[in-house]
């Protein structure tokens, strides 16, 4: 819809059609003010500078519905003084913006539609505008009239909202009184919370010195019993092995089978000491990473020839892939230890199929992987096969004897080196383990 401003007279028919535009298109009607009250104030200083307007009312089918109006004179240059004078009406709408246009000056405004408003569809679009094109505008008096009417009405609502503030402050007022109450109340049972409080923490810091002392005393302990067991042991193998030996005195087949037993024994006892005293320095914090540039190619090649031996069975394929990390900033000791153990823990539970070994990159970190096809782990033990002594229950060693050390220590080693060795497993179906080391530790 068009309409055009030249007196002041056209000052209140551009407010009484602006507010039937908004009453028409589904504005409130505190919105229907708020937008005639800005129309008439922008065509009241367009009239007293003396200027001409054309006023455009324009409304939005698509996105979200809103109401737009174009109030333009040819005049240019008067966007800067417009703008300064119309800072309070900008409040009244959702947007005012005044600029140069192409043939003069610009007001735009805009209003968007209540989401209860009905849809602008095209038909409707066409009753609203033969609505108002039999629209006639009334007097100034019956403006007048209409915003005396509006004015009351407001000063009704400011009067029922000051009554009700009122009301909430006297709400709030009673509120408080039984805040701080409780308040205070709290603060008290808080007091005295805090005094058992200190007291637990005293407790704790006492018995965390406790075991932390016990924790010593086992490390030095098993490093001990490890360290003084280590000689015998060593004593009975050689021992052994002497009296098996074919320069020696020749022994019956029974004697024979006895002392293979005796060797395997303490084989299997000083395999057990070696893993207590590997742990006892990880736990007692004695182990000290040496960081080098780690060749993976030289490594996984060695760890290939010296695990080969343990891979006996045909039926099981040992794999190790080329490395898609060339280097890597570690220590190569503890790394490799902690890639036999996993090894040599996956050739020992996988009765068919493979043990596969490789390594890639991973954002920030490098993993390596070791993955079998072997009797698998349930998922509610995949944590506990990681404390010390602790073997899958019904699990049996297809080749020597397991400890329940070798993934512990493993663990810690990781942890040593700034990473963490976590397990994916599924019963029946084989193990991953997969170890992951900052490439920058």
């Amino acid at each position: 819809m068009r309409t055009r401003i030249r007196v002041e007279q056209d000052v209140f028919t551009v407010r009484q059609i602006g507010r039937e535009v908004a009453r028409e298109v589904g504005l409130e009607s505190q919105d229907q003010t708020r937008l005639a009250t800005a129309l008439s104030e922008v065509g009241r200083l367009l009239v007293a500078a003396g200027r001409d307007a054309d006023v455009v009312f324009t409304a939005a089918l698509a996105g979200v519905p809103t109401l737009f109006v174009e109030m333009a004179h040819p005049v240019p240059g008067d966007s800067v003084q417009l703008s300064a004078q119309l800072t309070q009406v900008g409040r009244l709408v959702d947007t005012l913006e005044v600029g140069e246009g192409e043939t003069g000056t610009v007001v735009r405004m805009s209003r968007r539609l209540p989401p209860s408003s009905p849809a602008l569809i095209p038909g409707r679009m066409d009753e609203i505008r033969d609505r108002l094109s039999g629209h006639v505008p009334g007097t100034p008096l019956d403006e007048l009239t209409v915003q005396n009417q509006q004015l009351i009405a407001a000063l009704d609502e400011v009067r029922a909202q000051r009554d009700d503030l009122a009301r909430l402050n006297a709400e709030l007022e009673e509120t408080n009184r039984g805040v701080m109450a409780l308040y205070h109340q709290l603060s008290d049972e808080l007091e005295e919370t805090n005094r058992g409080v200190v007291a637990l923490y005293a407790e704790l810091d006492e018995k965390s010195v406790q075991l932390r002392a016990a924790s010593e005393a086992k490390s030095r302990f098993l490093a001990n019993v490890s360290h003084e067991l280590r000689a015998p042991v060593t004593a009975i193998i050689g021992l052994g092995r002497l009296l098996a030996d074919e320069s020696s005195d020749k022994l019956t087949d029974e004697q024979a089978r006895q002392v293979e037993l005796i060797r395997s024994s303490a084989a299997d006892l000083l395999s057990l000491v070696n893993d207590l005293l590997d742990l006892a320095k990880a736990e007692a914090g004695r182990i000290e990473p040496t960081w080098s540039d780690v060749d993976l190619k030289a490594m996984f090649g060695q760890l290939r020839g010296t695990l080969r031996p343990l891979a006996t069975r045909p039926e099981v394929d040992f794999i190790v892939d080329e490395p898609a990390v060339p280097l890597l900033r570690s220590d190569e000791v503890l790394l490799a230890q902690i890639l036999r153990n996993l090894l040599t823990n996956a050739l020992k539970f996988t009765a068919t199929g493979s043990v596969r070994l490789g390594v890639e990159r991973v954002g920030g970190d490098v993993e390596f992987t070791v993955a079998d096809t072997g009797t698998g782990i349930p998922p509610e033990l995949h944590e506990r096969i990681f404390e010390e002594f602790y073997q899958v229950p019904g699990s049996q060693a297809l080749s020597g004897k397991g400890t329940g050390l070798g993934l512990p220590y493993a663990r810690r080693l990781v942890g040593i080196l700034g990473g963490a060795l976590r397990v994916t497993s599924v019963p029946g179906e084989g193990s991953t383990f997969v170890v992951s080391l900052p490439v920058s530790p």
